[in-house]
């Protein structure tokens, strides 16, 4: 909603089965609002044959309705903006491709981390750099997360693809972006609160962990109040890209509304990537693994 405001676009309509969402009220007061999706498509349809149809629709559902959600925005004569992950399945990429092609109507992805200033910068000394060196990388994103989490369609990886899709298929994405082809794809841990494993690149060796877990947070961040914490470095310098995300995603519509927005095919390799991390048997901690792979398991906190 910040970012449809912020361009000087209008919400014309919104559906959400949870009522609490006064916050609408900072943006689009004025926009008809829908807590059963057969009323709000009955609404859109309307628009559609009134001559007022919609130029977009935009996705913010659970990443299991994205496939959907996405079918009903181009049968609405609509272009579509959908957060990450695009889908679940590499195979339902294919079969957007083609509902897209029949729609004359566009897919597109929010992929923020690629306008990042500091993500750019790298991915221009990389194609600067020699085409045959190997870069040395490890990626580290923790991001704390509450009890609530598990009980929500989050917890359950048939609704979200668990740890790894969830909230790490942005960096995957970024990673194949700068480094090219993927060749190999390990994972060492594969838990409900963390997952950590190892990427070859073309250009690039890759040890990643992922946690949702505070105690996983290094101790000199937790003392300053934070509760995420984001490192990559590349070749044992760290990339500082702790800043620039606030209006990240103002520059995603932005780039979107002039025609310059990133379409699904260019989603496919980062849903690959998380596809196979989530189908694998993780191998433990063997051969080159990220060091915070060997922190303590906790249990559940819902299974016993």
């Amino acid at each position: 909603m910040k970012a449809i405001s912020a361009l000087g676009h209008d919400l014309s309509s919104a559906y959400d089965p949870y009522d609490g969402v006064g916050q609408i009220d900072s943006y689009f007061p004025k926009a008809s609002f829908f807590v059963e999706f057969e009323r709000f498509e009955r609404h859109v349809e309307k628009l559609k044959r009134s001559g007022n149809p919609l130029d977009y629709v935009s996705i913010c559902s659970p990443n299991y309705f994205h496939d959907s959600h996405i079918r009903f925005g181009l049968r609405s004569n609509a272009d579509v903006i959908c957060e990450k992950p695009i889908v679940l399945n590499p195979w339902n990429i294919d079969a957007l491709l083609d509902i897209e092609k029949e729609s004359n109507n566009k897919i597109y992805s929010i992929l923020q981390l690629r306008l990042h200033p500091s993500i750019i910068a790298l991915k221009q000394n990389i194609e600067n750099g020699p085409k045959d060196k190997i870069y040395d990388v490890d990626l580290s994103y923790l991001t704390s997360r509450g009890n609530w989490y598990y009980t929500s369609w989050k917890g359950d990886e048939n609704k979200s693809g668990g740890i790894a899709t969830n909230i790490g298929v942005h960096f995957f994405d970024m990673l194949s972006w700068i480094f090219g082809d993927l060749k190999r794809n390990d994972v060492h841990l594969l838990s409900h609160d963390r997952a950590s494993g190892f990427l070859e690149f073309e250009q690039a060796r890759v040890r990643w962990f992922l946690s949702i877990n505070c105690d996983t947070i290094p101790d000199e961040i937790k003392k300053t109040g934070a509760m995420t914490y984001r490192s990559i470095s590349v070749e044992g310098e760290e990339l500082e890209f702790s800043k620039g995300f606030t209006d990240l995603h103002t520059e995603s519509y932005k780039n979107i509304l002039e025609g310059n927005g990133f379409g699904i095919s260019e989603t496919k390799k980062s849903i690959e990537i998380v596809h196979d991390i989530r189908h694998q048997t993780p191998i433990g901690l063997k051969g080159d693994y990220h060091p915070m792979a060997k922190l303590p398991l906790n249990p559940h906190p819902f299974k016993r």
